[in-house]
């Protein structure tokens, strides 16, 4: 691979994570903002390495016997995308040679972080895993990823909107691992989540910018497909899913719901809800993964 298409620092790390192999574990959490990895990690019994570059934030420690990692991603499908090429470089890549290694290091992501429900009965400050994706951001369009481009709830979705809605960028679908869903269901609502490539117009929000689709929720709260239905919106889940089904990794997402659109409602202690979620997830990572 050309200089140009991996680029290292003069230490030998990944360029905008700044990390090298030995300082990142195969399972990670993933957060969006980067001052909530300390909130993480601080449950860790022993935190080894410490590495910051911009909002790219990095943890790795031991919790118990587990060996892992909570990274920031920042806000955002983008962002996801570097973090999620470079973890895989990290692993798959020799970064000496810049030859992919022939046997490939799965990954495991479990993605912690906060979204919207679009249901009234996924109140605010309860929990989602989400079963799958749907990508309203389009990064997935860039790759060869014809599974999730092509799936047949898509075809459902277009159905649904036709003469509503005609999707700006095209939509991509991809699912969460179903063996790590199994293990987060007490306490959890599962289906499908939106992911959006902004948090205000693309979420259906209007402050003084005009929407081109002021019913655009009413149209997501209706979808249902094989009895699943949108149950939250958010903006990385599906660039997580989509990117780790391409490079064979496993992933999941949970989200702590801190506002209900169907009823106009926001989480009275948002930090609260988010420990919650965190401590929760933790206490199953150190057990079962």
């Amino acid at each position: 691979m050309k200089p140009s298409e991996l680029i290292l620092n003069r230490d030998g790390s990944v360029y905008h994570l700044h990390l090298r192999p030995e300082q990142i574990a195969p399972l990670i959490i993933t957060v969006g903002d980067p001052e909530r990895v300390a909130k993480v990690s601080r449950y860790f019994d022993k935190v080894e390495h410490r590495v910051r570059k911009r909002e790219f934030v990095t943890h790795t420690g031991l919790l118990g016997k587990t060996h892992l990692s909570v990274i920031s991603t920042g806000i955002g499908p983008d962002n996801v995308d570097i973090v999620l090429n470079e973890l895989d470089a990290l692993f798959n890549i020799d970064l000496a040679t810049r030859q992919v290694k022939d046997k490939p290091t799965p990954l495991t992501l479990v993605r912690l972080g906060t979204a919207g429900s679009l249901q009234r009965e996924v109140p605010v400050d309860s929990f989602v895993a989400s079963s799958g994706a749907i990508g309203m951001d389009g990064l997935m369009q860039y790759y060869d990823a014809q599974a999730q481009q092509h799936h047949p709830l898509l075809s459902a979705l277009r159905e649904h909107s036709r003469g509503q809605w005609d999707f700006p960028l095209a939509p991509y679908f991809a699912e969460g691992n179903q063996a790590l869903l199994q293990h987060f269901t007490q306490y959890f609502h599962h289906g499908i989540t939106s992911t959006n490539p902004g948090f205000y117009g693309p979420q259906g929000r209007q402050l003084r910018a005009p929407v081109r689709q002021p019913r655009y929720l009413d149209i997501l709260q209706t979808f249902d497909y094989q009895g699943s239905r949108i149950v939250n919106l958010e903006m990385e889940t599906a660039a997580i899913y989509g990117l780790s089904q391409l490079l064979g990794h496993r992933a999941i997402s949970l989200s702590a719901i801190l506002a209900n659109r169907a009823e106009g409602k926001f989480s009275s202690n948002p930090a609260r809800s988010v420990k919650r979620l965190l401590e929760t997830a933790l206490e199953k990572i150190s057990t079962v993964f």
